[in-house]
């Protein structure tokens, strides 16, 4: 039995498929299939079921990937051991990124990272809060940014800052008269949300104030994408709230803005790992880029996001 041959079996038992698991192995799938017919052959056991289409694991075989996944990921850590005695920065390094903060946080320290860690190389996932907990949790990712806390015991959360909510009122819209918003103004029926899965749509409905009457509205719409959004607010639709660095991008639009009264209500942004993640020296690698990023952006900008430091000082 050999690491490799638990890798396939993990391939295999994902894409449910010998012929795309054996890409995704970069071997040919005759030594793929090889491989795993030693392995079966060894335990005297069949892991897969290839008369089903797709692939299906036999019941022992659901145990045996169980145990090979703790026996890969065991593996794999081996290197992370050595490299953090050694203070290697370099490797691979899994991140998964939530769609809000993607856009507007990985164009500003990706350049920069890739520039001071040249031996790293970043493997870069868009995901939702919830599918990065569970491959934070079952060893997928290395790390991942995402608005916080998420109250989760397994991993720890690295605040990088705390961004502002910004208003974007249309010249039809019956706040578009203030300059400055409170929470209390909201009314969460004439707000355009993101769909269900994005942690931003619930930071909104906790700022709202009011209940919702939906069902007396002529149209109901939640995006994926602020852009989209945007253009519906700005056509009547209703108002919006956008992540302070969004609004960076705005040029004509920025018209349509309005900020909050302090206290401002903010969204944490945070870098979460594994508590048991031993690719420290990556992770305070990637958050020494982003904090300097951050600050750059304060000072080039004039950005209303907080540092943690300024955070815990009260500013």
């Amino acid at each position: 039995m050999t690491i490799t041959q638990l890798k396939y079996v993990l391939a295999v038992a994902e894409y449910r498929n010998f012929t795309i698991a054996s890409q995704n192995c970069f071997v040919t799938q005759p030594t793929l299939s090889m491989q795993i017919q030693k392995l079966e052959e060894e335990l005297g056991i069949l892991l897969f079921n290839r008369k089903k289409k797709p692939i299906q694991l036999t019941p022992i075989g659901e145990k045996i990937i169980m145990q090979a996944k703790v026996i890969v990921d065991e593996s794999s850590r081996l290197q992370d051991v050595v490299d953090q005695q050694k203070g290697y920065v370099g490797g691979e390094f899994k991140l998964g990124i939530i769609p809000t903060i993607m856009p507007t946080l990985l164009p500003m320290f990706l350049s920069v990272f890739n520039k001071n860690y040249p031996k790293v190389k970043l493997k870069i996932e868009e995901l939702t809060t919830e599918e990065i907990i569970k491959k934070l949790t079952e060893g997928h990712l290395d790390a991942a940014i995402a608005a916080t806390p998420l109250e989760n015991k397994l991993l720890t959360e690295r605040p990088l800052y705390y961004e502002p909510f910004v208003g974007f009122i249309p010249d039809n819209h019956p706040l578009s008269r203030k300059t400055t918003l409170n929470p209390e103004d909201l009314d969460i029926d004439s707000i355009l949300l993101l769909e269900d899965g994005h942690c931003f749509k619930e930071s909104v409905l906790n700022i709202c104030k009011s209940s919702s009457k939906k069902e007396n509205q002529q149209f109901i719409l939640e995006s994926g994408s602020f852009d989209t959004l945007i253009k519906l607010s700005k056509e009547g639709l209703g108002m919006t709230l956008l992540p302070y660095l969004h609004t960076l991008d705005l040029q004509v639009d920025k018209k349509y803005l309005r900020p909050f009264n302090k206290p401002e209500p903010a969204r944490e942004v945070s870098l979460i790992f594994h508590k048991a993640q031993l690719k420290i020296q990556l992770i305070d690698a990637l958050k020494k880029t982003i904090d300097s990023v951050i600050r750059g952006a304060i000072a080039f900008y004039d950005v209303k996001i907080v540092s943690p430091l300024n955070k815990k000082k009260g500013a």
